[in-house]
């Protein structure tokens, strides 16, 4: 029987990268051009008003029926066909019906390979018989992950400095990593031992960041890195954050972030486990005891003059008075900041 791979990734430039290895692997001294077979399922159908689609015309019977062919038939002046299905989550419950079967009845001379596009629920009978696929890549990219795997494969070390300011710039640009470590192997050999100096004249733009960065650099004070942060999310996309955030947007992330934080600002939570509970979270007790030691450190009062700043920043930013949208979310979290710092310094205003 023919294999089935799955690649999975968040990043569509580490994912390429993945499904080009993953393909000169199995591909070996065959033709390419003769032996690989691509296609990519159309995504799902608009709906109307209605909230239907607007026809039954998803684009997937063709493509499907295409696919089906391409994996039944034998290869021509190869070892193999490979057939490479890309967005495969778009493909409809009434659609994929045919590829499932062929997925149990696979021609010894046929590799499927299933690809990951923009996400969304993959219907269950496929999911189901993807299930012994070989998996390559992962869902989520880690930049400390990737970091490592491209070093080791370009044969190169990075001292812990350097190692932290790529990560620090990078954001969640995994993608950009894969080049810049072949330029640094093909600048300084494998072998080499990467240093700071070495490094900073190649990294070039800031790459995207997560929100919960922001919020990390306000709740330690740090009002100048909040404002670093908060310029990266306001102006810089990458793959995975096809757009910059809007201030309204960061503001939402905000006041979401205090009304959490202000249900452990209560006599009834004196413990990490109590904040847990609260939160209900799962897992790791420290999301719960870093937002613990941030509501300890603010205080009732110090929860007033957060929401005050809060309040403020959403009535400027619909236009209470004029000032730029980004000048008043900087002002924002420039208060929120400043606020974390002082109370910091005084000892918080934790309850008695």
């Amino acid at each position: 029987m023919g294999g089935v791979y799955l690649v999975k990734g968040s990043d569509p430039l580490l994912r390429d990268r993945e499904v080009a290895q993953l393909l000169a692997t199995i591909v070996g001294d065959d033709d390419r051009t003769l032996c690989v077979e691509e296609y990519t399922v159309p995504g799902k159908p608009a709906k109307d008003d209605d909230d239907a689609p607007t026809e039954d015309v998803s684009g997937a019977a063709p493509i499907v029926s295409a696919i089906v062919n391409a994996a039944q038939s034998p290869p021509f002046m190869t070892a193999k066909r490979i057939v490479v299905v890309r967005d495969y989550e778009a493909l409809p419950a009434d659609a994929c019906g045919p590829i499932v079967a062929v997925l149990g009845d696979l021609l010894p001379t046929t590799d499927l390979v299933f690809v990951v596009g923009a996400g969304g629920r993959v219907v269950k009978a496929l999911a189901d018989a993807l299930k012994d696929a070989n998996v390559r890549g992962a869902s989520a990219e880690k930049i400390a992950d990737v970091l490592q795997r491209e070093l080791d494969r370009a044969g190169l070390t990075m001292k812990a400095d350097a190692a932290r300011t790529v990560m620090e710039h990078l954001g969640d640009d995994a993608g950009r990593l894969a080049g810049l470590v072949d330029l640094w192997e093909s600048t300084f050999g494998a072998g080499h031992r990467l240093e700071l100096e070495d490094i900073t004249p190649y990294l070039n733009d800031a790459g995207a960041v997560r929100p919960y960065v922001l919020n990390n650099h306000i709740e330690e004070g740090d009002v100048a890195g909040a404002l670093k942060i908060l310029d990266r999310l306001l102006t810089v996309s990458s793959p995975t954050t096809p757009k910059p955030m809007h201030p309204l947007q960061v503001l939402g992330i905000l006041a979401g972030r205090y009304r959490k934080l202000a249900r452990l600002d209560s006599d009834d939570v004196q413990t990490v486990d109590d904040a847990h509970r609260v939160w209900k979270n799962k897992g790791s007790t420290f999301p719960a005891k870093k937002g613990l030691d941030a509501a300890r450190s603010l205080g009732s009062e110090g929860f007033v003059r957060a929401f005050d700043a809060l309040h403020q920043a959403d009535i400027n930013l619909k236009g209470a008075t004029g000032m730029p949208e980004n000048a008043v979310i900087e002002i924002a979290v420039a208060r929120l900041a400043q606020l974390h710092r002082s109370t910091a310094r005084r000892g918080g205003g934790r309850r008695g």
